[in-house]
């Protein structure tokens, strides 16, 4: 059992990632600050029956994940969905005519993705279903492993993969959108 004497040593150090995080969740700074501090208020009252010597940093997202699923998503009566079956595998790397650039040992991701703006990445994600933008914020951003996101997010390993590949394909299908409109692709 956990002293909660140490709970502010131990869990401070994680506010500005997890503020980090709920600014992506929620998009909204404001939103974001009262998200920190309803998951810091709940791991408090729960660091008693925090298991020293698991990841504490998971403990904490999985409190996050959940208060955001609680109270900002339950606003909504169904969350947003979208049929990104249309998106092809390796989409980007396809249309970019990739075998000429592979040549040059570098991939057509890495190539386009340097000719892209912080807020068009940022835009791309937040256009995600939020059940992906969830999965990829949490393994791309955050670097959990599949493992962790299953528990942060309760849900199964085979699930966190799948919304995992389902979200970067439309990551890819709307990065090459920002590259039509920019002109950076024929």
């Amino acid at each position: 059992m956990a002293d909660q004497a140490t709970f502010a040593e131990q869990a401070m150090p994680f506010m500005s990632s997890l503020y980090a995080a709920a600014l992506r969740m929620t998009r909204n700074p404001a939103d974001a600050e009262d998200l920190v501090q309803e998951t810091y208020l709940k791991a408090y009252r729960g660091f008693p029956g925090f298991e020293e010597g698991t990841n504490l940093k998971a403990w904490l997202y999985r409190i996050l994940t959940n208060t955001y699923i609680n109270t900002y998503r339950a606003k909504k009566r169904r969350p947003d969905e979208s049929d990104l079956e249309d998106v092809e595998d390796l989409y980007l790397y396809r249309r970019l005519g990739a075998l000429e650039i592979a040549g040059l040992g570098r991939s057509a991701e890495e190539d386009l993705l340097e000719s892209y703006t912080d807020d068009e990445v940022k835009s791309a994600l937040e256009s995600l279903p939020e059940q992906f933008r969830m999965a990829v914020l949490l393994a791309d951003v955050e670097g959990f492993s599949y493992k962790e996101i299953a528990e942060i997010l309760d849900i199964p390993i085979g699930t966190v993969m799948s919304r995992l590949h389902r979200g970067r394909k439309g990551l890819q299908k709307k990065l090459w959108e920002f590259a039509v409109e920019r002109g950076l692709v024929a």
